[in-house]
């Protein structure tokens, strides 16, 4: 969706920590639950020297490996992008900007995932490339159900972390984790729901994922959306937003959609992908999303024949049929 170079993207944390433990997860909750902030403070030039190190550890065995290309794995051991989503809560890092600044310093964009139960932390978050929040469910009940948040106050924590990211003046984004009910049927009916939480927040852009079957959290394949499904239920909550959204970019192969607001759309085409280059110019000094936004290329943009697939890349596909849609 945003132009990033995958085998250069990093994903890691600062802080293990969550107010959640969303049962969709698929860290198996083995990494610790907080309120607040109860832990040695580490240094970030230590921490980020760590993540990259980690990083590294694991890609440089990867040389020579079946469909790995020399090209690629030198490239990998550069990275260029850094997923602040691994685990835990990264917000409550409490030097979160000296964190984010040593990433850029290394010209590494930044893209920060929160649950949103931390909107005070989450205010004083400095620019970062994206910021993403998770929204698990579109009613009080139901986040109680799927997120499982420690906080009381939980809906209303959300509800300030909506309104933090609507007065962000960089790129946001909103996460919907689809999954079907355990009768096996997607409730596209409630895309409505998910549209008002969405018009508080008014982020840039909608990511619509299908969920990733995670064994021992009570989920089976059942739930596990396929695109067609995704994209339906994507289709259904673009109108619910009452067209200040289209369906901008697709990626079939992740089961995933983006909708964009139609301020990223130009006589050229969309511009939701990211210029790398000006927002290392331009990240320190608040930038607006729009200055550093770029073309995307037609093969990403949805209703697109390659359906999000970089045709320089080569695809497999497993041979086995597809089942019937089971939309309401």
């Amino acid at each position: 969706f945003y132009g990033i170079a995958s085998h250069r993207c990093m994903e890691a944390t600062p802080s293990l920590a969550c107010a959640n433990k969303c049962t969709f997860c698929w860290r198996q909750h083995k990494n610790p639950v907080a309120l607040r902030w109860n832990f040695a403070t580490d240094d970030p030039e230590e921490v980020v020297n760590g993540m990259v190190a980690r990083h590294l550890d694991l890609l440089k065995p990867m040389r020579g490996a079946k469909g790995v290309t020399q090209e690629r794995w030198e490239e990998s051991l550069q990275p260029a992008h850094c997923a602040l989503s691994l685990v835990g809560e990264p917000v409550l890092y409490p030097r979160l900007p000296e964190f984010v600044t040593r990433l850029h310093e290394r010209r590494i964009s930044t893209f920060l995932v929160t649950n949103g139960q931390f909107p005070k932390q989450l205010a004083e978050v400095p620019p970062v490339t994206q910021l993403y929040l998770s929204v698990d469910a579109p009613t009080r009940e139901e986040m109680k159900e799927v997120g499982r948040p420690l906080f009381k106050d939980y809906w209303e924590r959300f509800q300030d972390a909506c309104d933090v990211l609507r007065d962000r003046r960089q790129r946001t984004v909103c996460r919907l984790t689809v999954m079907k009910r355990k009768d096996g049927v997607l409730p596209v009916s409630r895309a409505g729901e998910y549209a008002e939480v969405l018009a508080r927040a008014s982020p840039d852009f909608v990511e619509v994922k299908g969920v990733t079957f995670v064994s021992d959290m009570g989920m089976t394949q059942m739930q596990v959306p396929w695109n067609d499904e995704v994209v339906a239920f994507a289709a259904s909550l673009c109108k619910a937003l009452g067209g200040e959204y289209s369906l901008a970019s697709a990626s079939e192969h992740t089961c995933c959609v983006l909708l964009a607001k139609n301020k990223y759309r130009s006589p050229l085409g969309w511009d939701t992908w990211i210029d790398y280059d000006k927002w290392f110019e331009v990240a320190q000094s608040n930038p607006d999303a729009l200055e550093y936004a770029a073309q995307t290329p037609e093969w990403a943009v949805f209703g697109a024949v390659e359906e999000g697939f970089d045709p320089e890349h080569t695809r497999k596909r497993p041979r086995r049929p597809r089942p019937e849609m089971t939309i309401e």
